[in-house]
């Protein structure tokens, strides 16, 4: 089809539906722009994907066409168009000029004309056509060369896809739009009229012509509807019909050469970095000459002057840059590796910057053929060793826990620990962009794109370790990391000191918490392999087990593990209802969906334990062996400090935040992890902290009395809720006032608290209101929350960490939805994790000031796990819980459950 086809894109279509499915995105001055965003980057997965010969965007012009003339109130009924919306359509226009696509609108006919003109004269050209639209009109043009195609539900249909979507060939579309009408367009139709009946009557009497000649044998006040509009059909008929005539047009409809200017303008001005860098890519240039005081490369970029990047191979030259570092205020640095991992990385070489558009490379172990002498590590290292472990001397990275480890293992302990450009971004807004890695914010807050690792290593199976990358391609993408980390915190840090409590939470927690984290990763946790095995074993065998009755109940074997079988056994074979789709249009088989399913369903709860068992088996029991390090004996898990928008850390390889506690098997796996012979682990636990939070954060009485007083809050509410005496409260309620707390936080619909307790929701209703009418407190700060939020754009934890809320202004309910739900949970996750923070910092401190036999080595949700000597546990026991309960003064006291153990599950 690639080699002679026209794609015809409905341009009004696409810019109405990229700007209400996108949130409302900004360029840096508050310029809005996602429906450009969206649009041109639909116009592009079109060019790529059909490589068309033809290629048009066809829009609607301003004001009225024919079809007004024929009938005036023609969309009448159409609101005005957004403004935030309207002031995208010139910029988008000039866009999709200067990227090189024809563009086309007529002040007499629509787009649709247009569109269906241009499919006729591609048809008699022998062309394939794509009509690129998701608008029913345009399924009139389908035939046997002509296509329907909507890249945002990703669906192409052809006559026989027609037909299933709207159960009528392309040409009967018209008949069917004639007798429904078009509420869109203000077509009238037939009273009454919907999609069913118009179908009925069109299979039963061939075509509208048919229906017409029929209309006195159509009873009922639906037959006098017909007729009361015979007269009106043919004005009706030729609204909806598409005119294949437009004169004017112009006969070249081929892609041209993009105008480059005009496009890097526009990306700048709208904020388009991404594509920036695709334009400027062939621009950079990076040359290495090296030698002593010689620049070692430089690094370019649009309305920048190059800069000076160093590679430094002798001792005179090293001195002279250490020099320079000994008199800087800041020096920027960076490690350069054979891996990510840590744990086996070895340092290839070491980067660094003092002023901005200058740096150096000290490589030590590139040992590729033909690679030019280098200083020896050890001894170089040495020379740098007075620096680097000066505390007085402030040190600045991207992602400094990485380097430190690096630098540990190689005999350097890194002081002076001051900045981290990932966290200053990371505390500045955790929110503005899903990374915070060097190359994303360069592109974001320096205009500046990074030259990447892949390209100077290579990519997929071809990719070389740095060790084997020529010091011509190694030097200047190293000294770049470095400047561009300088430069980024020289325009990061002046942000952060404007927000007074957010630079607190930076210095005061996070920064901190840097070295915390790098000695958790380093030390590891023992797990007891034979135990896994055992258990993976054991996996098997439920699994197999779980396959067999599941075939039993269908009466057929299929694979649990395919989601199109599953599909076809659970809606199709079962005709179980379908609760949700996934995006693209098919029954889910979702876990919240399953969820619902099996409460009635026995296939639904069977296909639930095993999607369970299998994922607990593949992640944890196979995997946790292979993942334990050949040197040390243990694993070590990574930790994410920049990932979770709401300040908790998230931990990789393995991630111990998913390990299940409430099954049987996930409590298994947790009984191996174990501490070293003579040993313990010791568990400490907060009890209840987001609802304490809570209580704290809103001020309601019954709460915070509950909690002054050491009761159990979940009893508490259910004999308020459930209006009992709170002795009599029994375990179910209990239970489920245990739902509705907890429900609540996360701001849990009646219908949400109704299908996780499996009553219904009239009762969950109820619970609700009555919760609300006792906690009038809790309800009067949900409210107040979600009111600030919408004034402010953000929330805070109690220390002043922000969470930036867009979507609380998009057009899209569900996304508003999710906001405010996470305008009421994120102060209170937040806070959550800020104190669990300040704990491990405080514990941290006591560990190296009082015994450096014990070691932290996980955190968990709000649960932190030690590892100690026998004789150690209760002395130790009473100082984690001075630590933790001190890390935050709340209207309520902080309470920490401790326990012990040679296992971790033991320990609870």
């Amino acid at each position: 089809m690639n080699e002679k086809t026209a794609v015809l894109v409905d341009g009004s279509y696409y810019l109405f539906r990229a700007y209400y499915a996108l949130p409302p995105l900004q360029n840096e001055i508050g310029e809005p722009t996602g429906a450009i965003f969206g649009v041109i980057g639909m116009l592009d997965k079109l060019r790529k994907e059909y490589d068309p010969a033809w290629f048009a965007v066809v829009f609607d012009a301003k004001g009225e066409s024919f079809r007004n003339r024929l009938y005036p109130p023609y969309k009448k009924n159409r609101p005005p168009i957004a403004e935030d919306l309207k002031r995208q359509i010139a910029p988008l226009h000039d866009i999709i000029r200067a990227m090189g696509l024809p563009l086309l609108s007529d002040e007499e006919f629509e787009a649709d004309d247009i569109i269906a003109t241009l499919a006729v004269r591609a048809q008699k050209a022998g062309m394939w056509t794509i009509v690129a639209s998701g608008d029913k009109d345009l399924a009139q043009l389908v035939g046997p060369r002509v296509r329907l195609a909507d890249t945002m539900s990703e669906t192409v249909l052809d006559a026989a896809g027609v037909e299933r979507k709207y159960s009528v060939p392309p040409e009967r579309i018209v008949d069917l739009l004639t007798l429904t009408g078009d509420t869109v367009d203000n077509v009238p139709g037939i009273p009454k009229v919907g999609p069913k009946t118009a179908v009925r009557w069109l299979r039963e009497y061939g075509d509208l012509d048919g229906v017409v000649a029929h209309a006195e044998d159509i009873r009922g006040k639906i037959g006098e509807n017909l007729r009361a509009e015979l007269e009106r059909i043919p004005l009706f008929r030729e609204l909806v019909t598409l005119r294949r005539d437009v004169p004017g047009l112009p006969e070249a409809l081929s892609v041209t050469a993009p105008d480059t200017a005009r496009l890097r303008e526009h990306y700048r001005r709208w904020g388009f970095r991404k594509r920036l860098e695709e334009m400027e890519k062939a621009e950079r240039t990076a040359t290495v000459t090296g030698g002593e005081g010689k620049d070692c490369g430089s690094a370019r970029n649009a309305g920048m002057p190059p800069a000076a990047y160093a590679c430094v191979t002798n001792w005179p030259e090293l001195e002279r840059w250490l020099e320079r570092l000994r008199g800087a205020r800041v020096m920027a640095l960076d490690t350069e590796t054979t891996s990510l991992d840590v744990m086996s990385a070895e340092l290839v070489g070491l980067s660094f910057a003092v002023e901005e558009r200058e740096a150096a490379y000290v490589p030590f172990a590139h040992d590729y053929e033909g690679a030019p002498a280098q200083l020896p590590r050890a001894e170089a290292l040495e020379r740098l060793r007075p620096i680097l472990e000066d505390p007085e001397r402030l040190k600045l990275g991207h992602n400094l826990k990485f380097d430190l480890n690096v630098l540990a293992r190689h005999g350097i302990r890194l002081a002076g620990i001051a900045y981290d450009s990932m966290l200053e971004s990371y505390v500045l807004d955790s929110t503005a962009s899903p990374r915070h890695d060097l190359d994303s914010l360069a592109r974001k807050y320096l205009d500046h794109e990074t030259t990447r690792y892949e390209d100077v290593a290579g990519k997929g199976a071809k990719q070389v370790r740095f060790n084997q990358v020529s010091l011509e391609r190694a030097a200047p993408y190293a000294a770049e990391d470095a400047d561009a980390c300088l430069r980024l915190h020289r325009r990061l840090w002046p942000a952060l000191q404007k927000q007074r409590r957010a630079c607190t939470v930076f210095a005061d927690i996070e920064m901190p918490l840097v070295e915390v984290l790098a000695g958790m990763e380093t030390d590891g946790v023992r797990v007891d392999v034979e135990r896994l095995e055992r258990q993976s074993r054991d996996l098997t065998e439920q699994i197999a087990e779980l396959e067999r009755r599941a075939h039993d109940y269908v009466g057929h074997s299929f694979n649990l593990n395919s989601t199109a079988q599953v599909r076809t056994v659970l809606f199709e074979q079962l005709g179980l209802p379908v609760l949700s789709r996934t995006p693209k249009g098919e029954p889910s088989t979702s876990e919240s969906v399953l969820q619902e399913l099996a409460i009635g369903n026995e296939l639904a709860a069977l296909l639930r334990e095993h999607r369970a068992l299998n994922k607990l088996k593949t992640t944890y029991t196979d995997k946790l062996p292979r993942l334990i390090h050949p040197r040390t004996g243990r694993i070590h898990t990574f930790y994410h400090q920049a990932t979770a928008v709401t300040g908790r850390l998230a931990s990789q390889n393995p991630n111990l935040q998913n390990i299940p506690i409430r099954t049987p098997e996930g409590r298994r796996v947790r009984r191996a992890f174990v501490a070293e012979p003579s040993r313990l682990l010791l568990t400490a636990d907060y009890s209840q902290i987001e609802l304490r939070i809570m209580a704290h954060l809103s001020n309601d009485e019954r709460l915070l009395a509950a909690f002054a007083a050491d009761e159990d809050v979940h009893a508490c509410t259910a004999a308020e809720v459930f209006d009992v005496p709170l002795e009599q409260v029994t375990r179910e309620q209990r239970g489920a006032a245990k739902e509705i707390n907890f429900g609540l936080l996360y701001g849990m619909s009646p219908f949400g608290l109704a299908r996780q307790l499996g009553i219904a929701r009239k009762e969950a209703s109820d619970y609700v209101e009555r919760y609300f009418e006792r906690y009038a407190g809790v309800r009067d700060y949900m409210e107040g929350i979600r009111a600030q939020a919408r004034q402010q754009g953000y929330v805070e934890t109690w220390f002043g960490r922000r969470l930036y809320l867009p979507d609380l202004k998009s057009k899209v309910y569900a996304r508003r939805q999710a906001a405010e739900r996470a305008a009421i949970n994120a102060p209170m996750q937040g806070t959550a994790a800020d104190i669990i923070k300040r704990a491990m910092i405080d514990a941290a401190a006591r560990i190296e000031r009082l015994d450096n036999r014990i070691r932290m080595i996980m955190q968990v949700h709000d649960e932190l796990v030690f590892e100690l000597p026998e004789d150690r546990v209760q002395e130790w026991g009473a100082e984690v819980r001075a630590c933790m309960e001190g890390a935050a003064e709340l209207r309520v006291p902080l309470r920490v459950q401790l326990g012990h153990g040679e296992n971790w599950e033991e320990a609870h």
